[in-house]
């Protein structure tokens, strides 16, 4: 898979690697980096939340504490 944009730049898609070669030899299409396809194109629907942990991860509001095994382990080992 190749990511082109077209000539006029308005337009980025991924194509097969055949398609995108055809393409570039006709002139229609130059070939651009995938973190461009992702920035502009994949990622433009999703909701990003700020967050204090990090740019670019969502935060849940709610965390279920489930115990680990071991913890029930230990906890049955001390009653």
């Amino acid at each position: 898979m190749k990511t082109m944009i077209s000539m006029d730049g308005k337009r980025i898609w991924r194509t097969t690697n055949e398609k995108a070669s055809e393409l570039y030899a006709e002139g229609e299409a130059n070939y651009v980096p995938k973190s461009t396809w992702k920035e502009k194109v994949r990622d433009i629907d999703k909701e990003v939340h700020e967050s204090p942990v990090g740019a670019g991860f969502a935060h849940k509001d709610t965390k279920a504490n489930k115990m680990s095994k071991a913890q029930k382990r230990q906890m049955r080992k001390t009653l």
